[in-house]
C-alpha cells in the first residue's frame, strides 16, 4: 500500500482543490449551494478517489478509483467553463485552472497506463 500523499498527482490535485476553495469563496453569495458547491465537490472528488484508491488491495481496484478521479476532473473542468461564462472568473484565473487540471489528467492517464503495463 501506498502513501497517497506522496503521489505527485494527489498533490497537483490537492493544491487544486485548494485553490478552487479559496476562489469559489468569491463567487456570489447566492451560488453557495450551487455551483460552489458543484464545484468543490467535482475537484475534492479528485484528490479524494486518489486517497481511496491508495487504500484498496489491488491495482484493479486502484485503477476503478483513479477513472472515477479522472471524471471528477472533466467534471470540473466543465464546472469551471460555467464558471467562467458566468463572469465568476476572469479569463487569466480560467486559463490556469484549466492548465492545472489538465495536467492532472495527464498524471492519471500516465498513472493508469502505469498500473495496467505492471499487472500485464
Amino acid at each position: 500500500m501506498q502513501d497517497f500523499k506522496k503521489l505527485q498527482v494527489w498533490q497537483k490535485s490537492h493544491d487544486l482543490t485548494l485553490r478552487m476553495y479559496e476562489l469559489t469563496s468569491r463567487f456570489p453569495r447566492e451560488e453557495m449551494y450551487g455551483l460552489t458547491n458543484q464545484i468543490r465537490r467535482a475537484c475534492a472528488s479528485i484528490p479524494t478517489n486518489i486517497a481511496e484508491g491508495c487504500g484498496r488491495g489491488s491495482s484493479a481496484d486502484f485503477a476503478r478509483f483513479l477513472h472515477i478521479a479522472m471524471g471528477s476532473a472533466n467534471e470540473t473542468e466543465y464546472l469551471i467553463l460555467l464558471a467562467r461564462d458566468l463572469k465568476y472568473l476572469d479569463t487569466d484565473l480560467f486559463a490556469g485552472l484549466m492548465d492545472t487540471i489538465i495536467e492532472v489528467r495527464k498524471m492519471l492517464t500516465s498513472f493508469l497506463r502505469r498500473l495496467k503495463t505492471d499487472n500485464c
